[in-house]
């Protein structure tokens, strides 16, 4: 069957469009919790780490910027995280709370494949953009619910480790050495995840006849 050519922007250029995004909401809370604990103290870290994700949120709404769901869930989430983590005086809860949540997250990725509505179509469209031509060939279909499998085991991979190594590391007393291993081994696993992802969806854009702008 022959699928109808159209015109999609290059991948280089679609993961530059996302990178800054997944910087600021990501890597940057982190840098940010780190610096501050070190400089000012764990109450002031988790207030400032507040401060940045709701700065984000409110920049955009003055400059009247659409604001990815996500970044609400993030702002939502990170406020509970604070006054868990305020309330228990650990920095280990502040870290666990957010993979048990991603636990929970990785079983909605599974469900949302079984209701035919794969949750990684949803959320790769709050960050880029992809032509309708595109999004209604069933191989693009099929693609979006495999990926989105792959990333249900990924976050459930990343958030099992993740715990294991915050309670491993918070009874060793070393919040550095948390950091940088765990930062490693998802920044490992969610890499070959990216690549096997990219690579997917070339082998998926050749099939199509998609041309690259």
């Amino acid at each position: 069957m022959n699928h109808p050519q159209v015109t999609l922007p290059r991948l280089t250029a679609l993961a530059r469009q996302a990178a800054p995004q997944l910087l600021e909401s990501v890597v940057a809370p982190l840098v940010v919790f780190y610096l501050a604990m070190v400089v000012l103290g764990f109450q002031w870290a988790l207030v400032m780490t507040v401060a940045w994700v709701y700065f984000g949120v409110a920049w955009r709404l003055v400059r009247r910027v659409k604001v990815p769901a996500t970044m609400f869930l993030a702002a939502f989430a990170i406020t509970v995280r604070a006054i868990v983590a305020f309330w228990t005086g650990t920095w280990m809860w502040f870290f666990i709370q957010p993979e048990m949540g991603t636990i929970c997250i990785s079983m909605v990725f599974l469900a949302s494949v079984r209701l035919n509505r794969p949750l990684v179509q949803k959320l790769t469209l709050d960050y880029i953009h992809l032509p309708s031509a595109v999004l209604k060939h069933e191989r693009v279909r099929r693609f979006f619910a495999r990926i989105t499998l792959l990333w249900a085991f990924v976050l459930l991979m990343n958030s099992t480790l993740s715990i294991f190594l915050a309670v491993y590391e918070y009874v060793a007393g070393s919040l550095g050495s948390y950091m940088v291993l765990r930062t490693s081994a998802v920044a490992v696993i969610s890499g070959l995840a990216i690549t096997i992802s990219i690579v997917a969806f070339k082998r998926l854009l050749k099939r199509l006849h998609v041309v690259h702008a």
